[in-house]
């Protein structure tokens, strides 16, 4: 038996499991026939003498076995705050008398402290570069670019209207074939060398474009073969990017920005709260990682088990979100469930460990929240989740699970020292 875990033999017997017993037995003579008898109507000694009294055993003890471990959690109470999971459940032995359960209780693993404070970890300076502004501003203004058709030859960045068809072996091929497409020169988008060799030709220009398709091209019939594209070019078009004007900023709805300089100095802010988010994630993680090192702990793997199985849940969440569920996941990955959780449990363990290293770095250091404090950030966060108190406390967990956040929370402020 592990270190982490604890037996615990509770007996159910007398009155207790006769009305198991009796529950069980009004519900399987529902279920059965019996020559000479309506359905439900046999009298109890008839059915045990057909059936036995053993048939009702397994069923009253299901009945019994909630009742069997409210005893035990009762008759523990030291042990109640230390129970990591539902416990596993054995009957080891059962008549007509009485069941005799065996329940094994995991508990929370001693945590073995290092050293969690001054670890040396730094937090990765943030700044913004006049580059990253720019490039920001170019993707805010293509969203409201326009295409416009332009005289004179293709060059990168266009857009060729174009109908093309494809040969191998001066064989058509299937898929090959397309009319008024519109290819964006540099996208990517084509087999690699396609889009070059349309920059330089205008609009009603016939072009013969040489391609090989990739060695691990999509279509088996077609990897690594050479192609010839001919190619009719019936319009071009040039990405126009609108003018920081008035009406471009009517369209942004950004508030308090009416020009360029407001516009440049929002964008600023944006980028280098974004990255102070992500400095801040990292810091957390390094503290975590770095402290957990200096850790000792054997974490029942139950525990593990159980925070995967947490994670799973979480995820088919996200993928609702998207209007996926977790069946068409499995199906558009080639996976099933065991696969995701093998790749979601190195990720457990290193979650439960550090939740196991914070609760412990609490108790240490005699972090206390009290009913104030929690119900303050209580309304807090319900303001910014936009509903009330009430409803947010219902939907988080109740009042101690905001103090269980806040406690951690300040767990890793002492990390952080």
């Amino acid at each position: 038996m592990s270190k982490n875990e604890k037996k615990i033999s509770v007996k159910i017997e007398g009155k207790e499991w006769k009305e198991c017993l009796d529950k069980s037995f009004n519900e399987a003579i529902k279920k059965v026939k019996i020559d000479g008898f309506r359905p439900g109507k046999a009298p109890k000694s008839v059915f045990l003498k057909k059936y036995g009294i053993q048939s009702l055993y397994n069923d009253a003890a299901d009945k019994a076995v909630d009742m069997a471990y409210s005893k035990v959690l009762k008759d523990n109470k030291e042990d109640m705050m230390n129970i990591v999971a539902y416990p596993d459940i054995a009957v080891k032995s059962i008549d007509e008398n009485e069941v005799l359960f065996e329940f094994t209780l995991t508990l929370k693993p001693e945590v073995k402290l290092g050293k969690y404070t001054d670890l040396g970890v730094k937090k990765e300076k943030v700044s913004v570069s006049k580059k990253e502004i720019e490039e920001t501003l170019d993707s805010m203004r293509n969203r409201y670019a326009e295409d416009v058709i332009k005289e004179g030859k293709i060059v990168d960045g266009d857009i060729a209207v174009i109908d093309f068809e494809g040969f191998v072996n001066d064989e058509p091929f299937e898929g090959g074939k397309g009319t008024n497409y519109n290819l964006k020169i540099g996208s990517g988008s084509f087999i690699p060398g396609f889009e070059e060799q349309l920059i330089g030709s205008s609009s009603g220009d016939d072009v013969d474009v040489k391609v090989t398709f990739p060695s691990d091209y999509h279509a088996e019939d077609l990897k690594g073969k050479d192609a010839l594209f001919k190619v009719h070019i019936n319009e071009v078009k040039e990405v126009k990017l609108p003018d920081y004007d008035s009406e471009f900023f009517e369209d942004l709805a950004m508030d308090g920005v009416t020009n360029k300089e407001e516009l440049e100095a929002k964008v600023k802010e944006n980028i280098k709260n974004h990255k102070s988010n992500h400095a801040e994630d990292k810091y957390v993680n390094d503290l975590l990682e770095a402290a957990s090192k200096n850790m000792e702990v054997d974490i029942p793997s139950v525990m593990i088990d159980e925070e995967v199985n947490r994670m799973i849940r979480e995820y088919e969440n996200h993928l609702k979100s998207q209007g996926i569920d977790l069946n068409t996941y499995y199906k558009f990955t080639n996976s099933d469930e065991e696969s995701l959780k093998s790749q979601m449990r190195d990720e457990a363990e290193k979650r439960v460990k550090y939740r196991l290293m914070l609760e412990e770095i609490s108790n240490k250091e005699k972090i206390e929240v009290s009913d104030d404090e929690a119900s303050k950030e209580a309304e807090k966060l319900a303001k910014q989740y936009g509903v009330s108190k009430d409803e947010f406390l219902m939907n988080f967990g109740g009042i101690d699970l905001v103090k269980y956040d806040l406690k951690m929370r300040k767990a890793m402020d002492i990390l952080k020292r």
